[in-house]
Formats: C-alpha cells, sequence, structure tokens
C-alpha cells in the first residue's frame, strides 16, 4: 500500500504540472519482479531499465566522483553515499531488506545475466559454480514476472537483449528448463534435415 499509496501521488502531481514521472526498476528488479504494480513501476518512462543493480551502484557512485562535460546538475556528490551503500529494500516490513528472500546482487547479476543475456541453460549456470537451489529459484522468478514487465514503461536499450523488444517469454507457457544436462542430438535427425534443407534448396 505505502508503494502505491507514492505511486498514486506522483501520478497526481504529474496530472497537475504536465511533468513526467520516471519509475525507477532496474533490470535486476524487473527480471525477478521486484517492483509493484501502481506503486513504483507508475510513471512515463524508465532510464535504468535496462541496467543491472551492481552496475547502478557503480554509475552512482562514478556520477559523484565525476561530472560528464556538458551534464546538467550540480559537481561533487549528487547522490548521497548513505543510499549507495545501504542494503536495498522495498520497505515491506521493519528491517527488511531485499536479500532476505534473494541472493547477494552480485550473485543474482551473474545469474541473470546468463540467462537474459547469453540465453544459457540452467545446466551449464550450475556447472560454472553456482548453486543449483539459487539458480532454480532465480529461473522461476524470472519467468513469473514476465506480466510485470509487459506492464512496464518503456526505457533506454543498454544491455545485449532488453526487455520488450529483444526478450519476450510467454505468459501462459508451462515450459521450464529443470537444470537437467541436455541431452545429445540425434545424429540421423540431424543427417535427415540436412538432406532435406540441401534438396529444398536445390530443387
Amino acid at each position: 500500500m505505502q508503494a502505491r499509496a507514492r505511486g498514486t501521488l506522483l501520478m497526481a502531481i504529474s496530472n497537475k504540472t504536465g511533468a513526467m514521472v520516471v519509475t525507477t526498476g532496474n533490470k535486476s528488479e524487473m527480471s525477478v519482479g521486484y517492483a509493484t504494480l501502481y506503486g513504483d513501476m507508475n510513471g512515463g518512462f524508465n532510464p535504468i531499465k535496462d541496467i543491472y543493480k551492481t552496475e547502478v551502484f557503480r554509475l552512482s557512485s562514478l556520477r559523484n566522483a565525476w561530472k560528464p562535460d556538458g551534464a546538467l546538475g550540480p559537481s561533487g556528490e549528487v547522490i548521497p553515499v548513505n543510499i549507495i551503500i545501504r542494503p536495498p529494500t522495498a520497505e515491506l516490513r521493519e528491517n527488511q531488506t531485499d536479500q532476505d528472500s534473494l541472493p547477494p546482487y552480485e550473485v543474482l547479476d551473474a545469474i541473470l545475466e546468463r540467462l537474459v543475456e547469453r540465453e544459457e541453460p540452467l545446466a551449464t549456470i550450475i556447472e560454472a559454480g553456482f548453486d543449483r537451489d539459487v539458480v532454480t529459484r532465480v529461473d522461476r522468478l524470472l519467468n513469473i514476472a514476465e506480466y510485470k514487465r509487459r506492464q512496464a514503461a518503456p526505457g533506454v536499450k543498454v544491455t545485449r537483449k532488453n526487455f520488450g523488444r529483444d526478450r519476450r517469454y510467454p505468459i501462459t507457457n508451462r515450459f521450464r528448463d529443470f537444470g537437467k544436462a541436455l541431452p545429445e542430438p540425434d545424429e540421423k535427425l540431424v543427417m535427415r534435415g540436412s538432406r532435406a534443407s540441401a534438396e529444398a534448396f536445390e530443387g
């Protein structure tokens, strides 16, 4: 209710002044559904929609230390350091943090980068040294949050695959990768398919 009350107030101010509300969800949060419909997802544009949380932290620290030529705003610290270093929270209850139910963002972002950008199977990610239970849970969150991403504000494409144009997942599809090793391709079917393609090409 807190996030939705805040979203309603921001939209009311937007309607009154004509200013556009900019939403705040980053790619890590949008991936696993850590954003509130009609709350912090309210708005007309999201500049960090395609940037992972760890990268948002890095860019925030960079902006405090360096003002690019032609950039608006003052020099020096423009983002309070305590906002950058404090544990991320959705303020769902007292002392609640994202890490109560998510792996550390360094781990989460590494898994998401493999799932989203590289489209790696779960078995490959697990073989790379990530915990099986964590990987399967992150993959499940990624899949069930698709309905939220379909309702999100547009944003800038930064990574190899952004949500929407580059990666769309069926909301009602029950397919799931259970992390088992992929079977070897049937060589007979591969050869038969190659012959059929060659015959069709040759007429």
